[in-house]
């Protein structure tokens, strides 16, 4: 199965404006992504309403597809963005999401997720993190009443006896184009997952986070 890399560049950024386009390490963030498809020896489709990336054009093993003004919004979701997207891509093909604003992930990260979805035991595979516990004594409110995110006993837990809790770090998806096409997105309970380190585990979205992947670049 011929394995593709997708790469969402949006223009607008409230936290950090131009932020896919702002050079880490002397290379633009959504070029280091595009370079992590390449490496990782997909084929390698930029869905952008940025029009100067738009004005380059196709290059060897890069598509440049022109993000509708609809899918570009604040608040629009990953969901029919990739859809729009997977529309390009003929007959059946393994999917790689690389998100600029996750710089720090290595080839490692994505070659894992690669085999770990082409084993079939998931719908999905991302990357994860380690995150605090402690969510695990949260809850919701409903009508007044105090709802455990998980099991109840958790919530009355010495925190050091809690069992570990992982969050997404956005780095990497792996998914199978039809499998996506046909379930209307990402959601599915056969997720599978592998770990990053923090140090390499977090999303830019301001000036502090650009910062500190700088620091930690060099």
């Amino acid at each position: 199965m011929k394995l593709f890399a997708i790469v969402p560049v949006r223009s607008g950024s409230k936290g950090l404006p131009g932020k896919n386009l702002k050079r880490l390490g002397g290379v633009a963030l959504w070029e280091r992504a595009v370079a992590h498809g390449l490496q990782a020896g997909a084929e390698v489709l930029v869905t952008t309403d940025n029009v100067d990336i738009l004005g380059q054009g196709a290059r060897e093993g890069v598509r440049i597809i022109e993000r509708p003004a609809e899918l570009a919004m604040d608040a629009t979701p990953m969901d029919p963005v990739m859809m729009h997207v997977l529309e390009h891509i003929d007959g059946p093909a393994q999917v790689v999401l690389l998100q600029p604003t996750s710089p720090m992930r290595i080839q490692e990260d994505i070659a894992a997720c690669v085999a770990l979805h082409a084993s079939g035991r998931f719908d999905l595979v991302k990357t994860l993190t380690m995150a605090d516990a402690g969510i695990l004594k949260y809850g919701t409110m409903e009508d007044g009443r105090f709802v455990p995110v998980s099991d109840p006993a958790y919530c009355f837990t010495n925190r050091q006896n809690l069992p570990s809790v992982m969050k997404p770090n956005g780095a990497v998806y792996v998914f199978d184009k039809d499998w996506f096409l046909q379930n209307g997105g990402f959601a599915t309970d056969r997720i599978g997952g592998v770990v990053m380190p923090p140090e390499r585990s977090f999303d830019i979205d301001t000036e502090a986070d650009f910062a500190r992947a700088e620091a930690l670049l060099t």
